[in-house]
């Protein structure tokens, strides 16, 4: 008599293919959308006149290069990268500058002569924080243990970049930070405090149901 063979619901499967279908959709987001940011840097380039702006983009195009170049080839192998996952510094950290200043109405350019640098960073600033946003939302989906702790391990940087893009913006008072007068301000600081004592959790239904 022929034994019959028992199904078997895992399947074996090597590290490059360890990998769920929606995750594959999704790095393919993730690596197109970082080659749009390094174009779309390539192509400000040009146009950029601050010296500290064109360090800031020519900085995290480097980071970014490095960091597309590890997602692509973790998800190509399903192995861990060559390199590792390196820390995004910013060069100029500032403190915040609060309140507004009198600036100049702003409208859309009407030509290439017109586009400066306030419009420049903040199309660099556009990118990094959709880019950081994707990647936080692809990394929540991944399979692969690998690819999502690189994933995962490029957000914080990427805030970084997104947090120095600001400082820049707001140094040269073009992402100005307006505040609320102290007596409002103290009255949104004090709207939640923390819990205190050990909450009375409810019994579970199923654990109570066992013990009739």
């Amino acid at each position: 008599m022929q034994q019959q063979m028992q199904p078997n619901n895992q399947t074996q499967t090597s590290p490059s293919t360890n990998h769920g279908g929606h995750e594959l959709f999704d790095l393919h987001e993730v690596l197109a959308c970082t080659i749009n940011v390094l174009d779309q840097f390539m192509i400000f380039r040009q146009f950029v006149q601050d010296s500290e702006l064109l360090d800031i983009l020519d900085h995290q195009y480097q980071f970014t290069l490095a960091q597309y170049n590890l997602t692509a080839e973790c998800f190509t192998t399903g192995q861990k990268p060559s390199q590792e996952t390196s820390t995004y510094m910013i060069k100029q950290l500032s403190q915040p500058i609060y309140g507004i200043k009198p600036t100049q109405p702003k409208k859309p350019n009407q030509s290439l002569a017109d586009i400066k640098d306030a419009g420049i960073s903040g199309h660099m600033l556009g990118l990094i924080k959709t880019h950081a946003s994707l990647l936080t939302m692809t990394a929540v989906e991944v399979t692969n243990p690998v690819v999502r702790r690189v994933l995962a391990a490029q957000v914080p940087n990427f805030i970084e970049m997104a947090y120095e893009i600001f400082l820049y913006q707001n140094r040269h008072a073009y992402y100005q930070v307006p505040q609320l007068e102290a007596s409002d301000m103290q009255s949104m600081l004090s709207a939640f405090v923390p819990a205190t004592g050990a909450p009375q959790m409810p019994p579970n239904n199923r654990s109570a149901a066992s013990v009739h």
